[in-house]
């Protein structure tokens, strides 16, 4: 079972996959029918777009079963917003995270000491998933002894891969075209495993959703 667990794309039928949307997709998206599994989030990059009104829709929304996952949400050192705005509007989700029982899906560039430290003052309940982790094995060492699950996509440091436990390994293929089944494979020969054994997507999503049997 191929879980991805991070896409902007819309998902194949045969994967088990979060899509990540926009407020105006989630507009439609959550008014209809639409099937799937979607998770939705202030971005850093957008923080200037942040408001009490959408903040209002997003509590609204995340009582729908398919909203599975909070994000991406987080810090960037590159965003035009302050890191003291940034970490208000980061808070603000993780609060509702750990109201809702859902998971936060993680953007964080350059401020990783300011991630770290906020994991370590809230001490949260939910899982947190730094997506699309690109760092060195010194960096993946700290966010895997502070409580950090790591999701890994199309590019990926292989002794960060290596060092990180199995069961805190996620996949996913973010803006890539790259198949999701391709990653598992690169992901697995690293870890010298079978691809069956890389189930900590599937084991999120099944304690979050009804979507998976």
């Amino acid at each position: 079972m191929y879980v991805d667990i991070h896409s902007h794309t819309d998902i194949d039928s045969s994967i088990h996959g979060i899509r990540n949307l926009t407020f105006s997709e989630a507009n439609k998206i959550f008014t209809s029918n639409d099937k799937g599994m979607f998770s939705l989030g202030f971005h850093p990059w957008y923080a200037d777009k942040f408001s009490n009104e959408l903040m209002n829709k997003m509590n609204e929304w995340i009582k729908d079963d398919r909203f599975v996952a909070i994000g991406e949400c987080g810090l960037d050192k590159n965003s035009k917003v302050s890191i003291e705005e940034q970490l208000k509007i980061f808070e603000r989700q993780i609060r509702l995270s750990e109201i809702v029982q859902k998971p936060l899906i993680i953007h964080c560039v350059g401020c990783f000491n300011e991630l770290f430290e906020l994991k370590k003052t809230l001490i949260p309940y939910q899982t947190w998933i730094i997506h699309g982790f690109r760092g060195k094995p010194e960096l993946a060492k700290q966010a895997i002894k502070t409580g950090f699950k790591l999701s890994f996509g199309e590019h990926f440091n292989e002794e960060s891969v290596r060092i990180t436990p199995i069961d805190q390994i996620f996949l996913e293929t973010d803006e890539s075209h790259i198949p999701i089944s391709n990653i598992y494979r690169f992901i697995s020969a690293i870890k010298n495993c079978k691809e069956d054994d890389l189930i900590a997507g599937e084991n999120l999503i099944k304690t979050f959703t009804r979507h998976l049997t």
